[in-house]
């Protein structure tokens, strides 16, 4: 089986884990950790940036530090990974359900400025939504597939409402948004995820980047039980939301490699975008014009309303082959937990999802394997179109 994402892990990850064990520091304390830290600021462009146990536990507690409180409404893409309305929900908020822009499949600034306009009311110099009452308080841009949402207009909207935005670029390490770096964009924090399929990993774990000292540091005590001083006082109910030096020793090995990764990761989605250029009824994933995607996934979408049925159809026969193909994200609005949030119409949501193929795209992928992977989808169009 060709599969569809694997870590690529044949750096110095076992010369560091080796060194952990050495030393005995294993756990949350550990010069890898804060060297992991220093390597994803300067990856994400950032002043500093804290190390967690995982991605949603980072969106989780950056929520909280920007001050996200019970019964808010926070704004968040619809087409989204579960993890990202589940830490809005973490915090006793609620997501409010937004449609994404065709042309980069992330939130839709026009969208979010005129339902801001028209769904929500100013008191006392807070927003809150007319149908609900519940105060507006964040906004969570997605970085689909890692590429940026459209920044400057979100941040504009955000600035005249008075909301804060935290990003969620759990694949976005390696993305520019107009030239600049992923977590560089304005706002407050952004979170990244090193799970196991993401391009560069820690076999886990996430981490929180930003500009503000104030900010960083207030995360950093939510993140590590609250904890004052030496002795056992905490001020504050918090999380135990720490990476361990095990973790953050494999990071540091794959962080070495961040431009090699992104780099292959490019190389792979362009072979595919030539191997499929000049097929009909397909469309290849995101490239807005402002933003440097950097590849995290590859594959295309099925455009029309049969596209999920042929996705399913692909994905069987690709299976069959011993090659990995994935759908993408089920929207948040067809979700159990969120069938009742608020949300807005999902005319591009509800069309683009279903159509969505996701091929082998791990960075150490050989030039053969994408070659048969290339040539079996061909074989499958020219079956389906007989």
């Amino acid at each position: 089986m060709i599969p569809l994402c694997v870590p690529n892990i044949s750096g110095n990850e076992g010369r560091y884990l080796a060194e952990c064990v050495s030393s005995t520091f294993v756990s949350t304390i550990g010069p890898f950790v804060s060297r992991f830290e220093t390597m994803v600021a300067e990856a994400a462009g950032t002043q500093g940036a804290v190390a967690t146990s995982a991605g949603t536990t980072a969106l989780h507690a950056a929520l909280i530090a920007v001050g996200v409180q019970r019964d808010d409404l926070v704004i968040c893409p619809a087409l989204t990974f579960i993890a990202s309305a589940n830490a809005i929900s973490h915090t006793g908020a609620t997501p409010w359900l937004f449609d994404v822009d065709p042309a980069s499949w992330t939130l839709d600034p026009a969208l979010l400025s005129r339902e801001l306009a028209e769904e929500t009311q100013r008191h006392d110099g807070q927003i809150f939504h007319a149908k609900t009452g519940r105060r507006v308080s964040a906004i969570v841009p997605v970085f689909t597939l890692g590429i940026p949402a459209d920044m400057d207009p979100i941040l504009a909207t955000a600035r005249e409402y008075g909301l804060k935005v935290v990003v969620d670029g759990a694949a976005a390490l390696g993305a520019l948004y107009k030239g600049r770096k992923s977590g560089a964009l304005g706002a407050d924090l952004t979170m990244y995820s090193f799970n196991g399929n993401k391009t560069t990993t820690a076999g886990g774990g996430g981490a929180v980047a930003g500009d503000s000292d104030a900010v960083l540091a207030h995360f950093r005590h939510l993140t590590t039980t609250g904890r004052v001083g030496t002795d056992y006082d905490h001020d504050v109910v918090a999380f135990n939301y720490r990476m361990t030096n095990l973790q953050a020793a494999v990071g540091c090995a794959q962080m070495e490699r961040l431009d090699e990764f992104v780099a292959a990761k490019r190389r792979i989605a362009a072979r595919y975008e030539e191997g499929f250029r000049g097929l009909n009824g397909i469309g290849p994933f995101p490239d807005p014009e402002y933003a440097t995607s950097p590849a995290w996934f590859s594959g295309f979408a099925f455009q029309g309303e049969d596209g999920g049925e042929k996705s399913r159809a692909l994905r069987a026969y690709l299976r069959e082959k011993s090659i990995d193909a994935r759908p993408f994200w089920k929207p948040m609005h067809d979700q159990k937990p969120y069938a009742s949030a608020p949300r807005t119409k999902m005319p591009v949501t509800d069309t683009l999802w279903r159509g969505v193929v996701t091929l082998p795209c791990s960075t150490h992928l050989t030039r053969a394997e994408q070659d048969k992977v290339i040539e079996t989808v061909l074989e499958w169009f020219e079956s389906s179109a007989l």
